[in-house]
């Protein structure tokens, strides 16, 4: 019998419970948490950040650093990695695992395609059942094969992961990273990173790399005179003070924040700093007042600006001929305000925006190992996560 609705015949039947399941099964795709850990190994120090997401948003993030001299003894880093897994996620599954990597530099190793083969290895084996995927320098992530194919690619790759992420909320800005041993600077237009170097080498030359950072820099390698006595002195070329002496003498950077080992292996205290940085002119506190010590850090400081100040301006001679006031500089990094901000003023940039400001303050300092993390949620969920907390 009709009663006056269309009866639905079976072919329709059969359309509609598919349409039902491909929306049910979609559904459960858009409410799974997706589990990831992002590591950035570099030469001195592991950073990582562990994230869930879901329906491409951020749910919880963790991070941690930490120190470890990979040319000591390389074997080791496998129980570092272990370790950072878990004080962030302890027995949480984890669904994929993306990696950057600087150590490969290390002379520990001969080349830096040894370097990142036996970085791969030890990722390996530290998550044998998990997938793991590498950032290069197009800012791709690729498999551990892929990798190994072709290791210059992601040799040194960290800043593209930088830059992918932070270009996501700037598109006409300088971002500047400094950490404890290095600065890069990576020009960003329209969207799109127009860094001229990809290797090292090409960024050394470029000035988009600068080997000066907050902690481990040999202050031999910042200054080659320093004003004292109302003269200037020539300085010793031996490790006796790092940049790390010099910031915590200046109280730019805590003694819980001076995380590597010291020149003398004393302590991290701001005395044994003072110490640490007379020995440069081959001095000591019995023959130079503290007052004159800390006169020796400042200039070492404001030295350590210029050079980066200096790298700077030879990027945006290139890239900002005639975009001066739209562009911004981001900084991030450990020393992403007392040296990145200051080099970006003294560039001439107008506004200065800290990464912390538009992530939190927990993730400035492990950037990159947040964004490789993003990168491989972001793959996960076929979408770019939305990221700001």
């Amino acid at each position: 019998m009709h009663n006056g609705q269309n009866t639905p015949t079976s072919e329709t039947r059969i359309q509609q419970r598919k349409k039902t399941t491909t929306h049910h099964n979609k559904q459960r795709r858009q409410t799974k948490t997706v589990n990831v850990i992002g590591f950035d190994i570099g030469g001195a120090n592991t950073k990582a950040a562990f994230i869930t997401t879901k329906n491409g948003t951020l749910q919880t993030l963790r991070t941690h650093s930490e120190y470890f001299p990979v040319w000591k003894n390389p074997e080791k880093l496998q129980k570092t990695l272990k370790k950072l897994t878990r004080k962030l996620c302890n027995s949480t599954h984890i669904d994929l695992v993306t990696v950057t990597m600087t150590a490969e530099l290390s002379d520990a190793y001969n080349t830096k395609r040894e370097g990142v083969n036996h970085i791969l290895t030890q990722i390996e084996k530290t998550f044998p059942t998990t997938q793991i995927l590498i950032i290069d320098v197009e800012a791709k992530l690729r498999t551990t094969q892929e990798a190994r194919a072709e290791p210059l690619k992601v040799a040194s790759a960290n800043w593209a992961a930088t830059a992918w992420m932070i270009s996501q909320l700037k598109e006409n800005c300088v971002i500047m990273d400094i950490g404890s041993t290095t600065t890069s600077i990576i020009p960003v237009l329209n969207g799109a990173v127009v860094a001229e170097g990809k290797t090292d080498l090409e960024k050394l030359i470029c000035g988009e790399l600068v080997y000066t950072g907050s902690l481990r820099t040999n202050v031999a390698a910042i200054v080659n005179s320093i004003p004292i006595k109302n003269r200037f002195s020539r300085v010793s070329s031996e490790l006796f003070a790092q940049s790390a002496d010099v910031h915590l003498i200046l109280k730019n950077i805590s003694e819980k924040e001076y995380t590597v080992e010291t020149a003398d292996g004393k302590e991290k205290t701001r005395n044994a700093s003072l110490a640490r940085l007379a020995r440069v002119v081959c001095a000591d506190t019995e023959l130079l007042s503290e007052k004159e010590i800390v006169r020796v850090a400042q200039h070492v400081y404001d030295r350590q600006v210029e050079q980066v100040t200096e790298a700077l301006i030879q990027i945006c001679s290139r890239v900002n001929k005639n975009r001066a006031k739209e562009i911004v500089a981001v900084v991030t990094g450990l020393g992403r305000n007392f040296l990145a901000r200051k080099a970006a003023l003294q560039a001439g940039f107008t506004e200065v925006i800290d990464f912390a400001e538009l992530a939190n303050g927990e993730v400035a300092p492990v950037s990159t190992a947040f964004a490789v993390a993003l990168m491989g949620a972001s793959i996960l969920e076929r979408r770019v996560v939305h990221w700001t907390l």
